[in-house]
C-alpha cells in the first residue's frame, strides 16, 4: 500500500502549536532548551512535551520540574530511548495541528516558532526548517562547527551553511502540518539515525514539499572530542544506509563521496605500496583536506583541528556506510510498505 497523497494544508489563522522534545542524558542542556522554548512569541498556544529515555542523570527529575513549574509543559516516557520513539511518543501525547521538533541541546531565537509558522502558511509546505547554527563551547568544537558548516564538510545540504530560500530534500528539525506527519505513519521508529531524512522523503513522495528557509536558526553544539564525531559519523553512515537500501531513490550526489573517498583512499594507500601511481587517490584527498582547511580555519590552530577534524567526518561516516547496518536490522520496518 502506497502512503496517501498529501495535499495543500491550512494553518490556522492563530497556530497553536506543539514542541516535541526527545531528550536522554539531557542534564545539563535541557532546562535551556526548553526555557528558549517558552520565551517564543507566538499568538497561539502552545505545547510542550519532554519525552525522556532512560538517563545516567539527573534528565527526569530535571525535566519533572520544568513540568511542575509550568502547566504548558508535560513529560511522557521513552523507554526505548531511541530518537525516533521519544519524537513519537511525544506527538501522540499532544494535540496542536502545528508540530515543532526541538532537540535537548538546542536553543531558539524567540521568533523562530512565529516564523515558521508563517512560511508553512505563506509556502503551503508540510514541513519548513532552516540552518543548523553551530555553536562550539570549546576550540574542537568551534573547529567541528566550521567544518560542518562548510560545502567541503557536508556538500549540497543547505542547512548546514545556508543559501536560497526554497524546495529541500531534508531539513534541521522540523515544523510539521500535524495532518502530513499522521498521514505517513510518523517517525520510523527502527531509524536510531538518520529519521528526520527518512520522514522527509515519505513527506516528499505523498506530495508535501520540505521548505528550508535560511532565516530560520538553531544553535547546536558540535561533539567535544574526535572519538565521539567519529561514533556519531559511523553511525550517520550506517543508518544512510538502511534507509537507502528502503528508499533507493532517495540517494544524493554527497551521500556518495564519503564512501567514494573512503575507498579511493584505501585502495590507494594498499595498491601504493606496490604501485606508486595509486598514491593519486589519497594524496589528492589529502590535499584537498589542507586547501579546505586553510580556507575554513582563519585562524592556524583551528585550521590544524581541521586536519583531523574533516578526515573523521568523512572517512568515519564512509566507513559506517560501507560496513552496512547495524546487526539485526532489516530493509524496513515490520509492517512499513516500501516505497
Amino acid at each position: 500500500m502506497s502512503d496517501p497523497a498529501i495535499g495543500p494544508p491550512s494553518t490556522p489563522e492563530v497556530p497553536n502549536v506543539a514542541v516535541v522534545i526527545p531528550v536522554r542524558d539531557g542534564e545539563a542542556t535541557l532546562a535551556d532548551a526548553v526555557a528558549s522554548v517558552l520565551a517564543q512569541e507566538l499568538d497561539g498556544t502552545l505545547e510542550v512535551c519532554i519525552a525522556v529515555g532512560p538517563s545516567n542523570d539527573r534528565t527526569r527529575e530535571v525535566a519533572d520540574g520544568l513540568a511542575d513549574a509550568d502547566r504548558r509543559v508535560s513529560v511522557v516516557d521513552n523507554p526505548a530511548g531511541v530518537t525516533p520513539a521519544g519524537l513519537n511518543a511525544a506527538i501522540r501525547a499532544t494535540s496542536a495541528p502545528v508540530v515543532a521538533r526541538v532537540d535537548g541541546h538546542a536553543v531558539l531565537p524567540a521568533d523562530y516558532l512565529a516564523r515558521a509558522v508563517a512560511v508553512l502558511d505563506r509556502t503551503g509546505a508540510v514541513n519548513v526548517g532552516g540552518v543548523q547554527e553551530p555553536h562550539g563551547q570549546t576550540p574542537f568544537e568551534e573547529a567541528v562547527g566550521r567544518a560542518m558548516a562548510s560545502r567541503f564538510g557536508s556538500g549540497d545540504a543547505r542547512f548546514h551553511y545556508g543559501g536560497p530560500e526554497g524546495e529541500v530534500d531534508t531539513v534541521y528539525l522540523g515544523v510539521f502540518q500535524r495532518t502530513a506527519l499522521e498521514a505517513v505513519g510518523l517517525f520510523d521508529e527502527v531509524l536510531v539515525r538518520n529519521q528526520d531524512y527518512e520522514l522527509n522523503w515519505r513527506l516528499r513522495e505523498a506530495g508535501g514539499t520540505v521548505w528550508f528557509d535560511p532565516d530560520l536558526r538553531v544553535s547546536y553544539r558540535p561533539r567535544g572530542t574526535l572519538g565521539a564525531l567519529a561514533r556519531q559519523f559511523f553511525e550517520y553512515g550506517q543508518w544512510k544506509r538502511v534507509v537507502v537500501g528502503r528508499h533507493p531513490r532517495s540517494l544524493r550526489w554527497r551521500q556518495v563521496v564519503p564512501p567514494a573517498a573512503t575507498l579511493g583512499v584505501a585502495v590507494g594507500l594498499v595498491a601504493g605500496i606496490w604501485w606508486l601511481p595509486a598514491l593519486v587517490a589519497p594524496l589528492g584527498y589529502l590535499a584537498a583536506v589542507v586547501s579546505a582547511s586553510l580556507v575554513a580555519g582563519r585562524r592556524p590552530a583551528t585550521m590544524l583541528r581541521l586536519l583531523a577534524v574533516y578526515p573523521t567526518l568523512h572517512l568515519s561516516w564512509g566507513v559506517g556506510f560501507l560496513t552496512g547496518p547495524p546487526r539485526g536490522v532489516g530493509r524496513r520496518a515490520a509492517g512499513q510498505d516500501a516505497s
